[in-house]
């Protein structure tokens, strides 16, 4: 194992997630639910679809405000902030390179939670607002059965505050 990185092996205890090729996700910390998450392993950065991104300092923090969109067919928006955790240049699988904000926020998937970081990006081409990739799945100790979709239920949040 090389050092600085956390050991990712399954204790005997510890049974992995099977997760299909879509899933409903929620980001409780953005007040945001009812999100289907399309999953790819040959992504390593998961991303959410985000536009009117603007960095602002809070308690001499750095900050990001953006409109998360969650819906094709219904458009549907939710305004955010979370705290800034780095800006990252991204390869798109076109071979473009993109500078985007990084954020980490807690996701829910059926009943588990975890952190996850995502680059806030435009997303509006694509069918699945939300992409889950693969530094997400380890850390959420997640398997993805291909042949399958929507095997976890929609993850329960009760109160979202500020949603449009």
């Amino acid at each position: 194992m090389r050092p600085n990185r956390p050991d990712t092996t399954l204790k005997p205890d510890q049974t992995p997630t099977v997760i299909g090729l879509r899933e409903w996700i929620a980001l409780p910390d953005l007040g945001v639910v009812g999100l289907r998450a399309k999953i790819d392993t040959g992504a390593s950065t998961s991303a959410l679809h985000a536009t009117d991104i603007s960095e602002f300092k809070r308690d001499g923090q750095r900050w990001v405000r953006f409109t998360a969109h969650l819906g094709t067919l219904v458009q549907r928006r939710h305004r955010c902030e979370a705290p800034l955790l780095t800006r990252k240049t991204i390869k798109s699988s076109n071979g473009q390179a993109q500078t985007r904000y990084v954020i980490r926020t807690l996701l829910a998937m059926g009943d588990c939670a975890w952190p996850v970081e995502f680059t806030l990006t435009c997303r509006k081409t694509m069918r699945y607002r939300l992409l889950l990739g693969s530094k997400a799945l380890v850390d959420g100790r997640c398997l993805v059965d291909p042949a399958r979709t929507y095997i976890q239920d929609k993850p329960q949040i009760l109160t979202v505050p500020g949603a449009q």
